[in-house]
């Protein structure tokens, strides 16, 4: 069985504070939850299964959408509680204050911009499954080539790196769909999901939205195909990975059933 661990970074948009711009709370929010709405009627129009990884400050502020990802049987995974901050507390408490959210248990983590964490601190919190590792060499960004690249377990946490090709590990995040030709995007799955039988690949709501305001301030790599042309790009993903009879499945599923086939 091949299958695809979609996932979804929901978050403040706070991208554009990167850049110099300023851009209220309020405004963060109303972005992230515009393009959350937009991804939920993807994959409820596609019947297909995916993991959100969210903030604390976002689900606050948008209780609706946490509770449609769980009544439409996604999984709600932490991805701290802040998405420009983060200490080894706010891993236990962005658990908790997402459980009391969502009324669910929270399995997974994942850091903002796909940092470093103890996974000591990150066992101790109590997760299943850590996402953080994006195993390739992007100059001032990662350097994690030399580092598994795909599942592996670390003290009582699974690891679930994203997905990058064999050999080069050419990374399959958001900024490669986005910048690449689609057709060259596929071709680096097809690579990946035959070494590997799964692909774990991740974006952003923002990305549904257009992000070509000036006012934003962002460099062409990121605004590039954003806004509707995501919104067809994405779905053509979908379709192609659908019509190579690709199984979706949730992030902890997907663990689950690879450690109970190792008990």
């Amino acid at each position: 069985m091949k299958e695809v661990l979609l996932s979804f970074d929901i978050e403040e948009f706070d991208m554009p504070l990167e850049y110099g711009r300023s851009l209220s709370f309020k405004d963060q929010i109303k972005v992230s939850a515009e393009g959350t709405k937009i991804i939920l009627d993807i994959l409820h129009e596609h019947k297909i299964k995916a993991t959100f990884f969210s903030t604390v400050m976002f689900a606050a502020n948008a209780e609706e959408l946490i509770r449609r990802i769980g009544n439409e049987g996604h999984e709600l995974a932490s991805h701290g509680y802040f998405h420009s901050a983060f200490q080894n507390s706010h891993l236990a408490e962005s658990k908790t204050e997402l459980e009391k959210l969502s009324g669910g248990i929270v399995k997974g983590f994942r850091r903002s911009r796909m940092m470093p964490v103890d996974i000591q601190e990150i066992q101790r919190a109590g997760y299943v499954y850590d996402s953080s590792l994006n195993p390739v060499y992007l100059p001032g960004r990662y350097n994690n080539f030399f580092k598994p690249r795909t599942l592996f377990k670390e003290e009582s946490v699974v690891r679930v790196p994203a997905s990058a090709t064999p050999i080069v590990r050419f990374p399959l995040f958001w900024l490669s769909f986005h910048n690449l030709p689609l057709g060259l995007y596929k071709a680096a799955c097809l690579l990946t999901m035959n070494y590997d039988s799964y692909l774990n690949i991740y974006f952003h709501p923002w990305e549904f939205t257009d992000l070509t305001d000036p006012g934003y301030g962002l460099p062409k790599f990121i605004t590039k195909n954003s806004g509707d042309k995501m919104t067809r790009s994405f779905s053509n993903l979908i379709q192609w990975m659908k019509k190579k009879d690709y199984t979706f499945n949730t992030l902890h599923e997907f663990v689950a059933s690879k450690m109970s086939g190792q008990n």
